[in-house]
Formats: C-alpha cells, structure tokens, sequence
C-alpha cells in the first residue's frame, strides 16, 4: 500500500487530499510544516510528496531543493499560483507534476496513481546475503525478514557494506558508494549514517553488530555477527 506524505498547512485542503487518497487505497500522513517533513522524509520514506509552494516556515520550492540533497521521491507541487514561471521553476527543481488550487482532489489521486506507476520499478527477486535481502530496484533490504526503512543513502551504504564482506572501506570510499565526492568534505556524515543504520539493525536483532568499527580506518560487514 504506497505511503503519500501530504505537506499542505491548510486544514481543510489536506483533509480533502487524506480522504480523496484513502478512498484509492492510499495510506497517508498529513504535516503542516516543510521541516517537519524533510526530517520525516528522511527518517521513515514515503513513496510520493504531495507538497505545497507556499507553506509557513519553508517554501515548497526551497524544500524540494533540500529534499533532493537526499531523496529521488516523486513531488506533486500544490500552489495558488498560476504563472507559468512559477511551474517551469518548480519542474526544474525535481518535482514531478504541478497542480494548481482550486483543485479536484479525485484529480490529484488520479495523477498520483499516474506517477507512482510510472515510476515502479520492475519485480525482482530479492538477492540473499545471510539474514539480509536486498531488492535493488526497489531500494529496500530485508534484515532477519524485517524491511528496513532506509534513506537512500542509508541504503547504498549497506548495500556498500554487504557487497563485500569482512573489507574496510573507508569514509572517502563509503562516501564514493552513495554518490558524494569525497572531497566536498562530509566524512564525518558517514558516521551519523552509520550510527543511524545501528539502531536500526538493532531494532530487528538487539544483540547482534553486524556493522564493525575499524578506528582510524573506517568500517566493514562481518556476516558472523549479523
């Protein structure tokens, strides 16, 4: 059942929004606040954002920006504004589709259906390592037969990790696994990722430590302790 994150600070529009979703089969969750839902986001994905321009502590367009630092996530624009600019600006920055209020909310389940079809991968099976199981194509990996929701580069880095067991990769090659050079100077971020994919894995299996530190050289998968 897709998860449809609604942003929209309007009680009565995102109501409508919640009921017209449900009623095709969505779950839903409703924020009033655009950092509310990029730490949302990023914390427990949803499959599409429905997120409206002109929300009260943060532009839908800047949060669009911020959002696509860290998530592909389909975004259906909601604005009060019809000028054509005001669309193309909000195309250019990652959003998928553009709907302008007054809106029929029959109309916006319909073309999250649209989009959410469109951008469905293909089935494939899932390739075993140990008691994890990873679906590439849909950036999802099973630990102990618990899906694990992960940012994506929560995900990449795992995926890092598990191609090659027992290896050390270092910050700078775990940074070059989920797309960030590695002169731009994030390495520590890797260890907040790391510490986040912790207590995750521990929420499935508290005793085991499948992720091992190496001080001075970085981390590595030992499937023993998984």
């Amino acid at each position: 059942m897709p998860h449809i994150l609604i942003v929209e600070d309007e009680a009565a529009i995102a109501d409508t929004l919640v009921y017209a979703l449900q009623a095709e089969g969505f779950r839903t969750t409703w924020l009033s606040l655009a950092g509310e839902a990029l730490a949302f986001q990023e914390a427990t994905p949803a499959d599409l954002l429905i997120l409206d321009v002109g929300l009260p502590d943060i532009s839908g367009f800047e949060a669009c920006k911020r959002l696509r630092r860290f998530s592909d996530v389909p975004v259906i624009f909601l604005t009060a504004r019809d000028g054509e600019i005001d669309r193309v600006v909000g195309l250019e920055i990652g959003a998928d589709d553009y709907v302008v209020k007054p809106f029929s909310p029959r109309e916006v389940a319909a073309r999250v259906k649209a989009i959410l079809k469109r951008v469905a991968p293909r089935a494939e099976p899932a390739t075993p390592n140990g008691p994890f199981q990873v679906e590439e194509a849909r950036f999802l990996i099973h630990y102990h037969g618990q899906p694990l929701g992960l940012t994506r580069h929560e995900f990449r880095l795992l995926q890092a990790l598990l191609g090659q067991p027992q290896r050390v990769f270092s910050r700078e090659q775990l940074l070059d696994a989920v797309g960030v050079p590695a002169d731009a100077g994030y390495e520590r971020n890797i260890d907040s990722h790391i510490k986040s994919l912790r207590a995750k894995l521990r929420q499935v299996a508290a005793e085991a430590e499948p992720i091992q530190t190496h001080r001075g050289l970085g981390y590595s998968y030992d499937p023993e302790r998984a």
